[in-house]
């Protein structure tokens, strides 16, 4: 990373700063900027890495961002297919750097590639910030499916199925179709599906192990952005009557108590029709 990109936890060096990276649950996000904002003297860009929404007025990171900031330049959001075990371990990663200003996105992306980490740029910030978000709703359900016991079939459907429910409520809420056949959209999707540092799969393994969300309340302590997601966006879905099949059964699984090997048939025994 460049040298003068440093961690810390002392807000007040801050005030110092030309680029502000937010690593923090989507729930703090918004605090965080208040906080920052009143130890600002110049505007800054801000860099975000939160995937999911506001959970109270459902707003995507950069508008949460945009409406607790004053000293603010632009926001970038640094997404896409990452898991933290391999990126400190310098493995082979693409991520992307996405903003509606292009020169603050060009730096960002010239800050953070190196060898190891190549960051693309993207304007698109309803489409990415959206698949970004809605990928670990799926990934909860990819997890429930492998825990009740399916393979690569299932998993396969679930993916493919996953996107065309991320494009649909995507191009729906403002976002560009295209958006998600790339990092933000596809590419972060099949790594949160299927790999074991993928904190949503795995609190939808323990569900589908139990084919119940009851242990799962009871005892998970760690973030899961997917859980809260799935909310969201079925409430959102639900009012705008678009269609998202997954989304609405793993909502039914984690709020309403239903059965994961239900949903599942449910989902298998919906009324038959063209794929595309």
């Amino acid at each position: 990373m460049h040298p003068n990109l440093h961690a810390t936890t002392d807000l007040a060096i801050v005030k110092d700063a030309d680029v502000i990276v937010l690593s923090v649950p989507t729930i703090a996000v918004e605090e965080m900027c208040r906080k920052i904002d009143t130890l600002l003297e110049k505007s800054v860009i801000i860099v975000n890495t939160a995937k999911g929404f506001h959970p109270e007025t459902n707003e995507r990171m950069s508008e949460v961002i945009r409406h607790a900031m004053t000293h603010l330049s632009s926001v970038v959001s640094l997404i896409g297919p990452s898991h933290a075990e391999e990126v400190v371990l310098r493995m082979l990663t693409t991520i992307c750097a996405v903003s509606q200003n292009k020169e603050d996105a060009i730096c960002i992306q010239k800050l953070f590639s190196n060898d190891y980490l190549r960051v693309y740029r993207g304007h698109d910030e309803i489409g990415s910030e959206i698949g970004v978000a809605l990928k670990n709703a799926i990934a909860v359900a990819s997890g429930v499916l492998s825990g009740v016991g399916y393979g690569d079939n299932t998993k396969a459907a679930l993916i493919t199925r996953g996107l065309t429910e991320m494009i649909r409520y995507g191009v729906a809420m403002g976002g560009k179709q295209e958006t998600f056949m790339g990092l933000t959209g596809i590419g972060d999707l099949i790594v949160t599906c299927t790999s074991k540092h993928s904190r949503n799969f795995q609190a939808g393994y323990e569900i589908g192990i139990h084919n119940s969300a009851d242990y799962f309340w009871k005892n998970n302590k760690k973030t899961v952005e997917g859980v809260r997601t799935a909310k969201v966006v079925h409430e959102v879905a639900q009012k705008r009557g678009i269609e998202m099949p997954i989304i609405n059964e793993i909502y039914k699984v984690l709020y309403e108590g239903k059965k994961p090997k239900d949903s599942a048939q449910e989902l298998m025994l919906r009324d038959l029709k063209e794929e595309m």
